[in-house]
């Protein structure tokens, strides 16, 4: 059952793109504050292979601005099954931009699920382009 109420609310939280769901139910409670990391940090653990990152955007965002290389895409109800079973895997999850919330609610429902390295990269996928880093079509 906490898998698909964790499932269902990474969906709502994907499919609207830059807001978390406002009809989240409080199944399991969302950390108030989530460590984040810099898009130099995120960019270096991704290539020490130190981090999985987690995209937790919508479509539309996701075709105008890309993912970043190797990001788990948090789509549907199987996203979920898609994050690594390890759940002491370093993961960092990230949306839109800095205006953007649906990266710190994915974040705090996974660290509801039981993982136990959650950071998010506030500047999303916009910081990530803005510094000029190899982004992916999907």
């Amino acid at each position: 059952m906490c898998k698909l109420v964790f499932a269902s609310l990474l969906a709502i939280a994907a499919a609207t793109g830059c807001s978390k769901p406002t009809d989240a139910g409080s199944a399991e409670p969302v950390p108030a504050k989530i460590a984040t990391v810099s898009v130099d940090e995120l960019d270096h653990m991704l290539a020490s292979q130190d981090c999985q990152a987690v995209d937790a955007n919508g479509d539309s965002t996701r075709r105008q601005m890309g993912v970043i290389p190797g990001a788990v895409l948090l789509t549907d109800m199987d996203s979920i099954g898609n994050l690594p079973a390890d759940k002491a895997r370093s993961l960092v999850f990230y949306c839109a931009n800095t205006s953007c919330s649906a990266s710190d609610y994915a974040a705090g429902k996974a660290i509801a699920a039981g993982y136990t390295r959650v950071k998010v990269l506030p500047d999303g996928i916009a910081g990530w382009v803005k510094a000029g880093k190899k982004t992916s079509s999907i």
